[in-house]
């Protein structure tokens, strides 16, 4: 797709926007695909023990933990690509020998062939798309070369405690093999792309939230733990609509690691994703916004053929209100509601007609399915 967009507001007061794939008109700098620059971020003045202002400073000796960064990069970065299109680029991480990569399905977009660089440098690849989970914004592609390539050790995101340390890295704004570092911020938020008329857009269950530095070209690469670990795949930040949609500083999300190890697996396996395990409505949603701003209800958009929604009598035009009486506000409270629901099941969804009635109808789940 090759261009940020504005998402579901988050709280009320952020929205989220695609970290990924930034146009040709200031993100990709001339020399883009050149020798890369790597920068490690870290806060001047804290010791080893992190104690701003403690002396000694911190140095380069075995044990430190500006030593530690060094090793981390040093292990984690040959491992890390930039994915360059015809319109964008974006990030991508080494998944195994055979030259599969994992990135966002906005980094890839419409495109089937992309050009791939190492972090570290080199002369480009050619890959292909092996699938896109658009739904998941998760795609594979593999290089036709995959000589000396070093796959990423994808590490258990189940085990993560906030407050770690992180380190994210990746191709901001075009700058290839840049780290930066933060902490894990939140754990478990479901995070929604904006639907449109053609897609629902991605719903990410359990996203890690991170004040590590992430943007547009970040998309795709890894979030990093300490033990050199890759254990999400950042996707989108937050921006400020009081602010002109200006970035949030420090608010930025990644997909967590066994979701994509889920993902990556099927898709080189069968081709495509086959099992979400996620139910969906199987209708395309928007947010609605009162007189005052804020969300006030879903509006159904599209009833998808031969759906349970469909039989269940959802039409288009319906407001969803709540479903089996929690509120939907807007469509990421909808999707926080349906990650904590299985296929299978049924929801009592209230919505209010376009003539103003209100009805609760008892609507079968079914698994969201990706392409």
């Amino acid at each position: 797709m090759g261009r940020s967009t504005t998402g579901v507001a988050l709280l009320a007061t952020a929205v989220m926007t695609l970290a990924g794939c930034g146009q040709g008109t200031g993100l990709q700098p001339p020399g883009v695909a050149g020798s890369p620059s790597v920068s490690a971020s870290a806060s001047p003045g804290v010791s080893a023990e992190g104690s701003p202002g403690a002396t000694p400073a911190p140095g380069s000796g075995p044990g430190s933990l500006e030593a530690a960064y060094e090793q981390i990069i040093t292990k984690v970065l040959p491992s890390i690509v930039q994915i360059t299109t015809r319109d964008s680029l974006g990030s991508g991480v080494v998944y195994d020998t055979a030259g599969h990569i994992i990135t966002n399905a906005h980094v890839v977009g419409g495109n089937k062939r992309f050009e791939v660089t190492l972090a570290t440098g080199g002369t480009p690849r050619s890959a292909r798309l092996i699938s896109s989970f658009e739904l998941g914004d998760l795609a594979v592609i593999k290089v036709d070369d995959p000589t000396g390539l070093k796959p990423a050790v994808f590490g258990d995101s189940a085990r993560l405690r906030v407050g770690q340390i992180v380190m994210a890295m990746g191709n901001p704004l075009g700058l290839s093999g840049s780290v930066t570092n933060g902490i894990i911020s939140a754990l478990g938020r479901t995070v929604t792309e904006p639907s449109n008329e053609s897609s629902p857009g991605a719903t990410i269950s359990g996203a890690i939230q991170t004040s590590a530095p992430i943007n547009p070209g970040n998309s795709g690469g890894a979030l990093v733990n300490l033990a050199g670990e890759v254990i999400g795949v950042p996707t989108l930040t937050a921006v400020n609509p009081e602010l002109g949609n200006a970035q949030a500083a420090g608010i930025g999300f990644a997909i967590p690691s066994n979701t994509v190890k889920d993902v990556a697996t099927q898709i080189i396996r069968d081709g495509k994703v086959t099992n979400t395990h996620r139910a969906a409505l199987g209708v395309v949603v928007r947010t609605v916004i009162d007189m005052s701003g804020q969300p006030a209800g879903v509006s159904v958009v599209r009833v998808m053929k031969n759906s349970g929604a469909q039989r269940a009598g959802l039409k288009a035009g319906d407001l969803i209100v709540s479903i089996n009486g929690t509120p939907t506000p807007s469509t990421q409270d909808l999707s926080t509601v349906l990650s904590a629901l299985k296929p299978g099941e049924d929801a009592k969804v209230e919505i209010i007609r376009p003539d103003g009635s209100t009805t609760t109808l008892s609507v079968p789940l079914e698994e969201l399915h990706g392409s």
